[in-house]
């Protein structure tokens, strides 16, 4: 699952907000931390900013780009980190993500939405490699 995390296809993240509505967005990053927490990058996501404070459970799909393996991931929001290593890894990260897409300067990194895996479901496996 690890090079699904390595921002070449954007995550999709879905929350939902304390009066029932989803909010679904793509996201730059899901940062592996350890073996039962991610970080998600908070660049552009004030309405899931929002939600994840009135209702901290989230889904997110990562897909890897060599197979197209597709996992989707339960999520519950623990803090949103501003400074520290995780933080610092991911600036750097989406740093190179923009690079990649010629998009220097653009992406900016808010914060590190530091959360814990709870579920991990397999939507789709790759036969090749």
């Amino acid at each position: 699952m690890l090079p699904a995390m390595q921002g070449i296809i954007p995550a999709t993240l879905s929350t939902c907000g304390g009066d029932g509505m989803a909010n679904v967005t793509y996201i730059s990053q899901v940062f592996y931390v350890d073996d039962e927490h991610v970080a998600l990058s908070c660049q552009f996501m004030n309405k899931t900013w929002l939600n994840l404070q009135i209702n901290p459970w989230a889904k997110v799909i990562i897909t890897c780009p060599s197979t197209f393996s597709m996992w989707k991931l339960s999520l519950s929001f623990l803090e949103a980190k501003t400074e520290g290593p995780i933080f610092d890894q991911m600036e750097k990260q989406l740093a190179e993500i923009a690079s990649l897409h010629q998009m220097e300067g653009i992406f900016k990194i808010r914060s590190s939405l530091i959360c814990k895996v709870d579920e991990i479901m397999c939507l789709y496996e790759s036969l090749s490699a």
